[in-house]
């Protein structure tokens, strides 16, 4: 099956038409002569019902990819601010969706500083474009294996199965 793909655009802030829930986010930067502050998650600007548990960073060489993946009861809140920029794959899986069908592209990074908003249930991949390893950061609204690292992983990685619909474009 393939993929009709949309591409999204870093402006302000929005939910993604098609995508429900979804919130794109052209992230908060403020410059002075020392470097850049960039505002990864306020609390009075977090989308509705999210309830942020914990955060983590993970680091992309070059031309890596993670996922697709999705969580069933997860919801994840990215922020891609550089260094390197990111393109970030969305599918909607939720009951009544396109599913693999349609899928939409985020340019962010280092370029376009964003963050966003991904519910559980949309199927979601992200690769470094950039020439140098990224930092991503994630917020989630559940703990990595539960409290105590005792639970299984909320997450269906679709990158391990090669018959999976679900599949980051070749660039």
């Amino acid at each position: 099956m393939s993929t009709l793909w949309q591409t999204v655009e870093v402006r302000g802030i929005y939910e993604i038409p098609g995508l429900p829930g979804v919130r794109v986010e052209a992230l908060p930067v403020y410059q002075d002569p020392r470097g850049s502050l960039h505002e990864l998650f306020r609390v009075d600007e977090v989308p509705a019902g999210f309830q942020p548990l914990m955060a983590c960073t993970s680091w992309s060489h070059p031309g890596v990819g993670r996922g697709p993946h999705q969580h069933v009861g997860q919801d994840d809140y990215f922020t891609f601010a550089g260094p390197s920029n990111f393109r970030v794959y969305l599918w909607d899986d939720r009951p009544g969706a396109a599913g693999p069908a349609a899928g939409w592209i985020i340019h962010t990074g280092e370029q376009a500083p964003t963050r966003i908003h991904v519910p559980r249930g949309v199927v979601h991949a992200y690769q470094n474009v950039g020439a140098t390893a990224g930092l991503v950061v994630t917020v989630t609204s559940l703990l990595f294996k539960g409290p105590g690292r005792r639970d299984p992983v909320d997450e269906i990685r679709h990158e391990l199965n090669p018959h999976s619909p679900y599949k980051i474009p070749p660039s």
